[in-house]
């Protein structure tokens, strides 16, 4: 089958004929219909996330069931499902504690032992986030993936496998955003667009959005924004904390840059909370003023793909993109096949889309 292998940090996916194993017990194959491109992909491709090469990047898939092992019990041929990263093992201590997003899923990876998934000849093939979507099939455990109803368009649902579950679980599962309050957004890319709609579902409010980009901020608007500001006409805290008479309610961080993670804490007001979602690049901390935190008493929260359940969340986001809620639709600023990968990334650096998504026959 195709897929698109990372060889060399920096360099651009091949596009290469890898070999797919048979599935074991509780394995699954997926046909890929179509797979989101995400910033953490960008990441891992210019080396802020390191991770061990050759490596088929692509972790926001959708797609149909073709095979499946003996034991698998979630999922049969012919289903619709999606995928996510957060694959749980469900019976580690995060598991059993309401918290499977933060299990590190030893027992649902192959051993060393045993075939790789992936492999081009001898080769042994990485799965980014134990997945590697850019491909046209993946083979997972399976509880890396949920079933979903047959009659949404898989292109779509695969924004909600991670850009799309992690904003609004931000906004439902870690800051718990009550009818009312005040928030800004910071980045609107597909994660911050996804956490201003969820700010929109639970009733907040002042919705403001922050971005450098017009159209984005355009398109925030569209999705639920009540107000924007243009970061790259100055300074955005002020005017920030103009608009809300002192600072907002909650702060949400979409970016990950040391930069706009301080100015989130300056945007927020007393008792207030910042919830930090866009990945920092390993390595790199950040500087913040400790006596604004204590006096203040402010909230500093990570949130790791917005805390969520997926098994529960995803079937719950689907129904609310089939209410109207959700607005996916408006989210996709192009569909490319499998070869216009690298045009994906090269358009995600420059900021011209909000989501790409890479479809397949």
């Amino acid at each position: 089958m195709k897929a698109a292998v990372l060889r060399a940090i920096g360099e651009p996916l091949r596009i290469e004929d890898v070999t797919l194993d048979a599935p074991k017990l509780r394995e699954v194959v997926v046909r890929i219909a179509a797979v989101g491109v995400c910033h953490s992909d960008l990441h891992v491709l210019e080396g802020s996330l390191p991770n061990p090469l050759p490596m088929v990047l692509g972790h926001e898939p959708a797609g149909i069931v073709e095979r499946v092992g003996s034991e698998v019990r979630h999922v049969a041929v012919g289903d619709h499902v999606i995928g996510c990263l957060s694959m749980f093992c469900g019976t580690c201590e995060y598991c059993m504690g309401g918290r499977p997003y933060l299990c590190e899923d030893e027992a649902t990876r192959r051993r060393a032992d045993e075939p790789p998934r992936l492999a081009n000849g001898a080769e042994a093939i990485g799965q980014f986030a134990n997945l590697g979507a850019f491909a046209e099939r993946m083979l997972v455990h399976e509880n890396a993936l949920v079933r979903i109803r047959p009659d949404v368009a898989l292109d779509r649902a695969a924004l909600i496998g991670c850009g799309v579950t992690t904003g609004l679980g931000a906004v439902f599962n870690r800051a718990r955003v009550r009818a009312g309050q005040s928030v800004v957004v910071i980045g609107c890319g597909g994660i911050g667009l996804s956490v201003v709609q969820g700010c929109r579902i639970a009733g907040a409010g002042k919705i403001i959005a922050v971005d450098t980009v017009p159209w984005k901020l355009d398109l925030a608007t569209r999705l639920g924004a009540t107000g924007v500001v243009n970061a790259g006409e100055g300074n955005p805290v002020p005017p920030i904390v103009a608009m809300t008479a002192g600072g907002v309610d909650v702060a949400f961080e979409a970016i990950g840059n040391p930069a706009t993670v301080r100015q989130a804490v300056r945007m927020t007001r007393k008792g207030g909370t910042i919830v930090m979602i866009g990945v920092v690049p390993v390595g790199t901390n950040v500087e913040l003023p400790a006596a604004d935190i204590v006096l203040r008493e402010k909230t500093i929260l990570g949130c790791m793909m917005g805390s969520n359940r997926f098994r529960i969340d995803i079937p719950r986001y689907v129904e609310l993109y089939r209410s109207g809620q959700l607005r996916l639709d408006e989210m996709i600023s192009a569909r490319v096949p499998l070869e216009g990968v690298n045009d994906a990334f090269e358009a995600l650096r420059r900021g011209t889309v909000a989501r790409s998504v890479v479809v397949f026959e």
